[in-house]
């Protein structure tokens, strides 16, 4: 029924090459779709049409491989000569704590123009559930509806969360398991057929909305752990235990316990954001989601927290925070990654600012951070500025950094990733 798919030479498209749309269009072209990224930033299109990548996960030279199959513009055109499109959009929640689909809607009604028999369409951005069967299929079903086309008969609508864990290298986009689902039975046997030559294992479950709320429990699985291991910190703190033993304790059980480290939160742009899809979802049907809005209140207080000792350990050496040079080093919310989105990192130097330090950092992937609102740029002189620093703060554990050395020239070390217990 769909021997389209077969022919490896069919034509496809990955709407949005961000960090989640460029590797799934080289992993697709890879596998031997003729594949047309669209996107509507110019710099990412000559970018990728140059064989330039600017996704840490995808090195030039894999790029360029595919220069043949992958090609890029802002022309939804397009799609008029495709069998497939994946939309890879981004879903950040908006000022109000709301989850925030306007991508998601107008790249569905641009896809609606050029809907025509035979095409199927994957939703892989994460967002609530129903998203994919109340917000994007009613566009395609409304352009559908006056030719007479059907879903699941003339075209096809399926959703497929990604599992993205950027800069990761035991697990890639090939070999991490793929969720499929379809609003219908042919939906679902859509999305296979086109996905199977890409993935290594595909987990087909009932409907999109299943689909939806899976991707979302497991970012939220770990944003619940993450606050729960934070306050055990928090806890040993105020009971004078050490939590790093506590959790070497723990964490020798071998069954039933899974070890989480304690930090200065949660950042990036799923962790710390999935969850309250979910908690929106439940409040709009009068409903709550209170694990996750403790594990919130929990994770935005880290901040605060680190910035306290950093106060603290100032007190103890005879001086006041305020004056005093405090080197942040690393601003990216996960180690080796150029990324800073939802990092509290961000937040412990605004308030170091705030209390009037002179608040300084280092992040070799991280160059400025003023459009987060931290009017700073990285110091140049990484090894002096230990030296002159009143103290140091260990807030991302970047592979690159020498940490005995680090321990060895700074005066006071505050460690928010407790290396210095247990190594990088």
């Amino acid at each position: 029924m769909f021997e389209r798919f077969h022919n490896r030479t069919a034509r496809v498209a990955v709407v949005g090459l961000g960090y989640v749309g460029l590797p799934l269009a080289v992993a697709l072209a890879a596998s031997g779709y003729e594949v047309i990224g669209i996107d509507l930033d110019p710099i990412k299109i000559e970018a990728v049409n140059q064989g330039r990548s600017y996704i840490a996960d995808v090195a030039d030279a894999e790029l360029l491989a595919q220069s043949s199959r992958l090609h890029a513009t802002s022309d939804y055109a397009v799609l008029s000569q495709c069998v497939a499109v994946s939309i890879c959009l981004p879903t950040p929640l908006d000022r109000h704590g709301q989850p925030d689909v306007s991508a998601i809607l107008a790249s569905g009604q641009e896809i609606a123009r050029f809907l025509h028999p035979g095409l199927l369409v994957v939703l892989e951005s994460t967002s609530y559930p129903g998203t994919t069967t109340d917000l994007l299929l009613p566009r395609l079903e409304a352009a559908a509806q006056p030719h007479g086309w059907r879903v699941g008969e003339a075209f096809y609508v399926a959703f497929s969360p990604e599992r993205v864990d950027p800069g990761r290298t035991d697990w890639t986009i090939q070999s991490t398991p793929k969720i499929v689902a379809g609003v219908t039975e042919n939906c679902l046997a859509a999305v296979q057929a086109y996905y199977g030559p890409v993935f290594e294992s595909l987990v087909p479950v009932s409907s999109p909305s299943t689909a939806e709320m899976a991707k979302l429990f497991e970012n939220t699985y770990r944003f619940v752990n993450i606050s729960l291991v934070n306050e055990l910190l928090l806890m040993c703190d105020r009971l004078g235990l050490d939590s790093q033993e506590v959790l070497d304790a723990a964490a020798t059980k071998p069954f039933g316990f899974t070890r989480f480290t304690p930090g200065p939160g949660v950042g990036g742009p799923c962790i710390p954001v999935d969850p309250h899809f979910l908690a929106w979802k439940m409040r709009s049907i009068n409903a709550r989601a209170r694990f996750i809005e403790l594990a919130g209140q929990i994770n935005a207080e880290m901040p605060r927290y680190w910035v306290q000792k950093v106060q603290d350990a100032l007190n103890v050496a005879g001086k006041a925070v305020k004056g005093s040079r405090v080197l942040v080093l690393g601003a990216a919310y996960k180690p080796d990654v150029a990324d800073a989105r939802e990092s509290p990192v961000v937040d412990i130097l605004q308030r170091l600012l705030q209390k009037g330090a002179d608040a300084r950092y280092h992040d070799p992937y991280i160059p400025s951070l003023v459009d987060m609102g931290v009017p700073l740029a990285v110091v140049a002189d990484l090894e002096e500025e230990i030296r002159k620093a009143d103290c140091v703060v260990i807030a991302t554990a970047h592979s690159v950094y020498d940490w005995e050395s680090i321990a060895h020239g700074a005066a006071i070390l505050i460690d928010t990733r407790f290396i210095m217990k247990h190594g990088a």
